[in-house]
């Protein structure tokens, strides 16, 4: 039995090195990230803003919709939240300098995006920007983990470049802010009671075609961002897209292309509940074939309610509670399960409100307390003894 005495090298060094000279190592050159696009702080895979911080922050704890993922966005009711979900997204992918295509809108639908919000000049004047030696460092995963959708301030990246940019609803994207390119793709016109042709192509396929199109011909380093608004209504798609055999089969193509491009692709899809509930099946696979799920729930309006005030008001009177957010499933990031099931914040009663400067507002729902003001108010009337006729 032979012993080996340590700290000895039992490899002969190569030839023409000799144990005397160290090796020269090359300094290795770190790959530039895309604009846009920064690791994810739960498993490192490129994630993208999707132009609302307070969404951001419940995806599953990626800080942003991860790439190869699609997100549905159901609502109900005749109300437009998730529309502007969808202005937020293709706004922040046009600054960006990302391709974004645009089913079912025309090409000035460019014109309606939000603009970049301006900057606070409070908020810069009192508090200062630390200096770079007296800033805290902290883990870049812990970083991402704090309250960065504060008003009037962006979400950085890696780079420094901003990840989630500040819109004005007030304003309008102006064709300097815009960096990327807009890609409308039509869904074959307005619909019609004629029935189609054997030969006339699906428009859902051809969604898919003109995207895979798209993707074939950009180069790797293009980001893509598919935007589908209000899938199955009838006021946008003919009604053979509301066959089973139709829907099911777009979902699973574009399914296909968002594992295909892992690295260039996103899309988010709005689904009115109103027209096709949760509890018919049709929708329940269509959920199945998303990544991500949340829903839209709009509370009623009180009747004699005051009209919401001006975005230059209080900010806590702009935050008051519009609708309920539900979130049924988020993108996980291994087999195993994961999804932000590990903090549950997603599992709390979640509430929405629409802010002009702030955008999309969400946090915890919770009932508002009960001042001594607002109790109940005995009459100043007298009362009489007995009764009146």
């Amino acid at each position: 039995m032979s012993f080996v005495k340590r700290n000895t090298v039992l490899s002969s060094p190569r030839a023409g090195l000799t144990p005397s000279t160290p090796q020269q190592q090359q300094p290795k050159q770190e790959k530039q990230l895309a604009p846009g696009l920064r690791p994810s702080p739960t498993d490192g895979r490129l994630t993208t803003s999707t132009g609302t911080a307070f969404l951001d922050q419940l995806l599953a704890g990626h800080g942003g919709l991860p790439l190869g993922t699609c997100l549905l966005v159901e609502e109900q009711g005749t109300t437009d939240f998730s529309g502007i979900l969808l202005r937020y997204y293709a706004a922040e992918g046009l600054v960006q300098g990302h391709q974004v295509h645009a089913v079912a809108f025309p090409p000035e639908w460019r014109h309606q995006l939000p603009g970049l919000a301006s900057p606070d000049k409070k908020s810069k004047t009192a508090s200062p920007a630390p200096a770079p030696e007296e800033k805290m460092k902290i883990a870049w995963r812990y970083e991402s983990l704090g309250n960065n959708a504060t008003s009037g301030a962006s979400t950085r990246g890696d780079s420094g470049a901003p990840f989630c940019h500040s819109f004005d609803l007030t304003k309008r994207l102006a064709s300097s802010e815009s960096k990327g390119t807009l890609n409308p793709i039509p869904v074959g016109g307005a619909p019609s009671l004629e029935r189609r042709s054997v030969g006339t192509a699906s428009p859902l396929k051809t969604i898919l075609k003109q995207l895979r199109a798209k993707l074939e011909t950009s180069g790797p380093n293009a980001i893509h961002r598919l935007v589908v608004p209000s899938l199955l209504s009838p006021t946008l798609y003919p009604p053979g897209c509301a066959q089973p055999s139709e829907v099911l089969q777009f979902l699973h193509g574009l399914r296909a292309l968002l594992r295909q491009y892992s690295s260039q692709l996103t899309a988010i899809i709005t689904f009115p509940t109103s027209l096709f509930p949760r509890s018919s099946g049709l929708v329940r696979w269509i959920e199945i074939l998303c990544d991500g799920v949340v829903e839209l729930i709009p509370l009623p309006a009180r009747l004699g309610a005051a009209p919401p005030p001006p975005s230059g008001s209080d900010p806590k009177a702009n935050e008051q509670p519009q609708g309920l957010f539900k979130v049924y499933t988020l993108p996980v990031y291994h087999e195993k399960g994961g999804g932000g099931a590990e903090s549950g914040n997603f599992r709390e009663n979640l509430s929405f409100s629409l802010s002009a400067s702030r955008g999309l507002v969400i946090k915890p729902y919770s009932l508002p307390p009960m001042l001594e003001d607002e109790e109940e108010k005995p009459s100043a009337a007298p009362k009489k003894d007995g009764l009146d006729f």
